[in-house]
């Protein structure tokens, strides 16, 4: 679970029901009227925008934020150098139990690709291609947040008009135009939260979880490539920790 994501969310809310509650009370910021305008505007207008397979996984999208996959960028370094040592003295065949068995599908497809003996420039371009689809896939879900923020906001101003229109119709009738007026500003407010707390946050987020992953996947193809290439472990090594920032590189060949 990534503390930080949710720390600061609850930060925010608490912070935020904390200030409504020293102040007029929470009760005050609740209408249901803005509730139905930006939430369920806003839900609408992602309906229309994006495919309906899309929207089934908005919660599984959401928790990645929360709870993204977690790899060992040092052990997976260290198990590529174990498959090049293992095929630079037995064999590029030694490794077919190995790619068997191996948990992580990426890097099963590259080494069952370089054990059935397939070129170079094959197995880099398949790799290429499904990494690029995935980032592609990735950055599609986390458009969902990013639009979700871009029409929360829209959603608000629409309810501010809807506001103001329904007071400046009943400024006859002085107990209309209170409701009116709380319709018109937590509109705004609501669409301003979804935006700033869920959506332009989470967006960014999910985006850095995107680069993770495709730098993990960069290093697994140049540890296939010179896996297949016999390299030496130790250039190997070298290479794949070049990667990582000079505080996060730690060496298995190290004394």
């Amino acid at each position: 679970m990534d503390l930080g994501t949710v720390i600061g969310l609850v930060l925010i809310l608490g912070l935020l029901f904390s200030a409504m509650a020293m102040g007029v009370g929470i009760g005050a910021y609740i209408d249901i009227p803005s509730v139905l305008i930006v939430v369920g505007g806003s839900i609408g207008a992602l309906l229309v925008s994006f495919k309906m397979e899309q929207m089934k996984n908005f919660t599984k999208i959401f928790m990645i934020a929360i709870k993204p996959p977690q790899t060992d960028v040092n052990e997976l370094i260290k198990k590529l150098v174990e498959y090049a040592t293992s095929a630079r003295r037995d064999g590029i065949l030694a490794l077919e139990a190995a790619a068997n068995t191996e948990e992580n599908a990426f890097l099963k497809t590259g080494l069952s690709m370089a054990v059935d003996g397939n070129e170079p420039d094959t197995i880099r371009d398949l790799l290429e291609i499904e990494m690029e689809q995935t980032s592609t896939r990735h950055k599609g879900n986390s458009q969902i947040f990013n639009q979700w923020a871009g029409l929360a906001g829209a959603m608000g101003m629409v309810g501010t008009l809807i506001g103001l229109v329904a007071m400046l119709l009943n400024m006859a009738d002085p107990s209309a135009i209170g409701p009116s007026m709380a319709v018109a500003l937590l509109t705004t407010m609501y669409g301003a939260m979804i935006g700033n707390i869920f959506g332009t946050p989470i967006y960014n987020i999910l985006n850095i979880r995107n680069d993770e992953e495709a730098l993990i996947r960069e290093m697994i193809i140049e540890g296939i490539m010179s896996i297949q290439a016999g390299d030496n472990p130790r250039t190997l090594e070298s290479k794949l920790l070049s990667y990582l920032p000079p505080a996060e590189r730690v060496s298995q060949f190290e004394s």
